[in-house]
């Protein structure tokens, strides 16, 4: 996100075909092979009524489902700064199952506005293990929208290991380049960091979330 604006646009227009979205569902063994051994497969969205972008991360994490949904809804936690890409977070509120929360993140991720604090409304279905979010303050951040879902599952056979599916909707300025720049500071990267480092970090901290879910 350092680089300047016009030299990302044409980068990312040079190399728009290049196949860096899987382009179809997860079907070959190889794919569930591919997953379980902790590889993200990130599939490119449109909003359907909106312009902008969006994404589908899915990968899976080696931690039971529920420890990793007490380890996914401890909003009040201070982990969340071992991302490098978040500088602060911090719980605002908590009604029931809707959470507020806000959070700073660096590299100008997101936004043009480096000082935005994103102000984030989640509403919790634990039954499902299902977290929808959505941007409450979207222009303050540069944003026209920004909203998904992120929804857990429990593998079969594999009863140790959860598969996290999230979707995300957003538009703001440069969001084309954003999507399509394939390399460090695009969607791409950061979809993959994210994955890597909650897998990384579900695994320190499993042994207190297995506490946490038994009791």
């Amino acid at each position: 996100m350092r680089i300047c604006f016009f030299t990302w646009a044409f980068i990312a227009l040079f190399f728009a075909g290049i196949p860096v979205f899987a382009s179809e569902s997860l079907t070959a063994a190889s794919d569930a092979e591919a997953l379980l051994a902790g590889k993200a497969f990130i599939f490119e969205l449109k909003p359907q009524r909106q312009k902008g972008g969006g994404y589908k991360l899915v990968y899976v994490v080696d931690a039971p489902i529920d420890s990793f949904w007490k380890f996914k809804t401890d909003f009040d936690n201070e982990f969340l700064l071992t991302n490098k890409f978040i500088k602060s977070h911090q719980m605002v509120s908590r009604r029931g199952n809707v959470v507020v929360t806000e959070d700073l993140f660096s590299e100008n991720l997101y936004t043009h506005r480096p000082r935005a604090k994103f102000r984030w409304q989640t509403t919790l279905s634990p039954a499902e293990y299902r977290m929808d979010f959505v941007l409450l303050n979207p222009e303050e951040c540069g944003q026209k929208f920004h909203y998904g879902h992120i929804q857990l599952e429990a593998l079969e056979f594999f009863s140790q290991k959860t598969k996290v599916t999230q979707e995300a909707y957003f538009n703001f300025f440069g969001v084309f380049f954003w999507v399509k720049y394939p390399w460090y500071g695009g969607m791409r990267h950061f979809l993959e960091y994210t994955a890597r480092w909650e897998q990384d970090t579900i695994l320190k901290l499993k042994a207190t979330y297995i506490k946490k879910s038994a009791q």
